[in-house]
């Protein structure tokens, strides 16, 4: 029995009585049923061996059987098999589909411009899928996978790790309990300059690497990938190092959106889920001007947000690499090389990383009683996914959420792509007052690769 997700998490309340609801109806099962689902493991498909998928991978192999894998890397699937040495081999995702009946889940961990593709398939054919962030490489893409899952009825997860912790609960807690009051605005900054920097702010950070043009000619492709498959559904162009290996592909806006769609699905999930975000209302951005190839080291985004039940409207500001909000750059608050503030009334402030958080002005809160926890305690990321697989139980970063996140995410850099304030219809997915965004919200696809 699956549950369909959620759009927003639940309360301590709501998650025991799904838990129970599902055990209750588990037990109803047959015998031989409940065995093999609660007790059993899953056989599970691995989309992407290598880096963070051999991550994922490791993760999910521990308690539950890898039984394929599939890499465009011969070295990543070399790698895998030596691992799982059961596990089927493929290079092409979309071969390892035509098995369908050999594997209960997926795992993806590609590269974000073929996250939908290998996605899809899976949910298509009612597959539990597991993902990497962002979701999916555009704003189309993410409202078609959002949109798959909730007719797929299965479990789905989305790789925000972080979600998983402490200390994002304690703040999510805070925030909705009123500790500082109703919150109106909210800036999040991460310290990364990864991109496209210029000359002047190349030299300030002593970035040596600085690639500012796409390369010209043609290298030799590594032995052992197949670099037609790595490109997917992206126009196709010569091999270079400055691509692949490592993460260097998501700096190019042909392979991915830059530290805003990488670091935002982490940075920008909490005021998400503590503030009960979906559609923004309008996208403005600002920084250098923009690139044609790659994205920035440094800019900002401000999304405005109507009401939200009781909660009123609010103005988050992502800003990324040497762009810093100015109560940050001006000492008044704790200068935290990323973070999150939540801006309540009577200047009351919460301020969040990963690992700590601190109510400010502190003189403010020394006889402060922070309410009883609500959220209840994660038994592990990649643990809620399998849990979820098997029980129907939610998950706390379901394609849901995650979709709409990752829009929002995206929107951001469709309004610093097209330069101009947008103003956002979500029911139509459409930019209202200009046409110039839409080539940045979908994309046409090479020949032989559809999202379908």
């Amino acid at each position: 029995m699956n549950t369909k997700p959620s759009s927003h998490h639940p309360s301590r309340r709501q998650f025991t009585k799904t838990l129970a609801l599902s055990a209750a109806g588990w037990m109803a099962a047959p015998a031989f049923l409940r065995g093999q689902n609660l007790n059993g493991k899953l056989n599970v498909a691995v989309i992407g061996a290598g880096g963070r998928g051999g991550s994922n991978m490791g993760d999910v192999g521990r308690s539950e059987n890898i039984v394929a894998v599939c890499d465009v890397s011969e070295a990543a699937l070399d790698g895998a098999v030596k691992k799982y040495p059961g596990a089927r081999r493929y290079t092409d995702f979309r071969k390892l589909y035509e098995m369908e009946k050999e594997f209960d889940a997926v795992v993806v961990s590609t590269c974000e411009h073929t996250h939908a593709l290998a996605t899809l398939p899976g949910l298509k054919l009612g597959k539990h899928v597991y993902c990497e962030k962002p979701l999916t490489y555009n704003v189309w893409e993410a409202r078609v996978i959002r949109e798959a899952a909730a007719k797929a009825k299965v479990a789905t997860q989305m790789g925000t790790q972080i979600h998983a912790g402490d200390n994002y609960r304690r703040v999510v807690e805070l925030v909705q309990a009123g500790a500082i009051g109703p919150v109106r605005e909210v800036h999040v900054w991460v310290g990364r300059a990864w991109g496209w920097k210029t000359p002047e702010e190349a030299a300030r950070t002593q970035d040596i690497i600085n690639v500012r043009e796409r390369p010209a000619g043609e290298s030799p492709v590594p032995k052992g990938l197949d670099w037609d498959l790595w490109l997917g559904p992206v126009p196709f162009r010569p091999y270079n190092s400055v691509y692949y290996p490592g993460p260097k592909w998501y700096r190019w806006w042909d392979f991915g959106n830059g530290t805003m769609s990488d670091l935002g699905s982490h940075w920008n999930d909490l005021p998400f889920w503590a503030l009960k975000l979906q559609a923004p209302l309008t996208i403005e951005s600002g920084g250098p001007p923009p690139h044609a190839e790659i994205a920035p080291a440094s800019m900002h985004a401000t999304y405005e947000y109507g009401a939200r039940g009781e909660m009123p409207p609010v103005r988050l500001t992502w800003h990324q690499g040497e762009d810093k909000p100015e109560i940050l750059k001006t000492g008044g608050i704790p200068k935290w090389d990323s973070g999150v503030l939540f801006i309540g009334t009577n200047g009351r402030m919460l301020l969040a990383n990963y690992d700590k958080h601190v109510l400010l002005p502190e003189k403010d809160f020394v006889d402060f009683k922070r309410p009883e926890p609500t959220i209840p305690k994660s038994i592990g990321h990649h643990a809620e996914w399998i849990r979820a697989c098997k029980t129907g139980a939610p998950t706390t970063c379901n394609f849901d959420y995650a979709g709409w996140l990752t829009e929002a995410n995206h929107l951001g850099n469709v309004a610093f792509r097209a330069g101009q304030k947008l103003e956002w219809d979500s029911a139509a997915m459409r930019v209202t007052n200009t046409r110039v965004a839409d080539k940045f919200i979908r994309r046409e696809y090479r020949e032989g690769w559809k999202l379908s």
